[in-house]
C-alpha cells in the first residue's frame, strides 16, 4: 500500500509555544517549586508524561478552580486553552508564582468577548461543553456568553439583547461551526459574527479532507481527549467520506482495517508529538515492504 503524509499536521505554534515555556520552567531554577500544570498543557498524555519527567506536575480535572486549591505553593502553569480571570484572581491571592501558556488565538477570543461585553453585547459562544477552552471564555463574562453547541441549543435560547455577537472555539470543525451558524442569523438576524477558529485548525480539517479523496483509509493519531483530533476524524468520514480511525500510537492500529486497503492517509492532530506520526508511517511503510517482499 502507498502512505500518504498528510501535511499540515501536527503540532501548531500555540502547542509548541506552551511546551517549550513549560520546559524552559522546569530547567530555570529560579522558577518556584514545585510546579503544577493546571489541566493537562495540551490534550496528549504523552506530553503530559514528558513534562512529568522534567519534573512537573500536572493536575487533571473539569473545574480549574477547584483544582486550584490543591496548590499550596510554587508555580503554576496556566494551559494552552486557557483559564478564566476567576482562575488567575485566585492564583494571585494564593501568592503562586504564574506562568500563562494560553495560546495566543484562545487569548485572542477573550480579549474579543471582554470588548464585545463592555459594548453591551450579548455573546453566543460556539463551543464543547466540558472542555476547558469554553469553561476559560465564558468566564470572561458568565452572565452574557451563552455556550451552544447545535442549532438546537440555538434555538433554546432567550437573549434579552439586540445587541449579539458569536463567537467560536478555536478547535471546532469550520463545517459544523457554519451550521450553527446558519441558526444564529436564522434567528438573530442582526448577531454579529467573529469566526474564531484558528487557521491551524482549519488548515489541518481542510489538508484531511483533499487528502482523503485519494485514499482508502485514513489514520488519525491523537488523544481521545483532543477536540481538534476528534474533529479531524470527523471531518474525513462527513466531508471526504472515507473510513477514518483515531489512533494513539502504532499500538492501536487493527490490522483487519488495512485488508484490501492499497493507500492510506495519516495526519495527527495539533497536540500530537511528531515521533507518534513518523513512528505510525514507518509501521506502515515497513508493512508495505513485508507484504511486497520476495517470496511473501
Amino acid at each position: 500500500m502507498d502512505v500518504i503524509k498528510v501535511t499540515p499536521r501536527g503540532y501548531c505554534y500555540g502547542v509548541v509555544d506552551a511546551i517549550q515555556l513549560a520546559k524552559r520552567a522546569a530547567a530555570d531554577p529560579s522558577v518556584p517549586r514545585p510546579i503544577y500544570i493546571l489541566g493537562q498543557i495540551v490534550h496528549n498524555q504523552h506530553v503530559v508524561d514528558d513534562l512529568a519527567r522534567h519534573g512537573i506536575i500536572s493536575l487533571d480535572g473539569p473545574n480549574r478552580l477547584a483544582l486550584l486549591e490543591q496548590v499550596e505553593r510554587g508555580t503554576v502553569i496556566f494551559t494552552a486553552h486557557g483559564v478564566s480571570p476567576a482562575v488567575k484572581a485566585r492564583a494571585a491571592e494564593k501568592g503562586l508564582h504564574c506562568i500563562d501558556a494560553t495560546c495566543p488565538d484562545v487569548e485572542r477570543t477573550h480579549a474579543l468577548i471582554r470588548r464585545l461585553v463592555s459594548q453591551g453585547y450579548q455573546i453566543i459562544y460556539i463551543g464543547k461543553r466540558g472542555h476547558p477552552e469554553p469553561d476559560g471564555a465564558i468566564g470572561e463574562a458568565p452572565d452574557a456568553v451563552h455556550l451552544v453547541e447545535t442549532a438546537a441549543d440555538v434555538a433554546a435560547l432567550d437573549l434579552p439583547s439586540e445587541k449579539i455577537a458569536v463567537t467560536t472555539q478555536t478547535t471546532l470543525s469550520k463545517w459544523d461551526t457554519e451550521e450553527v451558524i446558519a441558526a444564529v442569523r436564522a434567528r438573530y438576524p442582526q448577531a454579529e459574527v467573529y469566526n474564531e477558529i484558528c487557521l491551524a485548525t482549519q488548515q489541518r480539517q481542510e489538508a484531511a479532507v483533499f487528502f482523503s479523496q485519494q485514499a482508502d483509509l485514513v489514520l488519525v493519531v491523537g488523544d481521545r481527549r483532543s477536540n481538534n483530533t476528534n474533529r479531524l476524524v470527523e471531518v474525513v468520514q462527513k466531508l471526504g467520506r472515507r473510513p477514518a480511525y483515531r489512533i494513539d500510537s502504532v499500538a492501536d492500529i487493527d490490522p483487519r482495517w488495512l485488508r484490501g486497503v492499497r493507500r492510506v492517509a495519516v495526519t495527527a492532530g495539533s497536540s500530537t508529538p511528531s515521533e507518534l506520526t513518523r513512528a505510525v508511517i514507518r509501521y506502515l511503510e515497513q508493512l508495505d515492504l513485508e507484504v511486497s517482499a520476495p517470496g511473501t
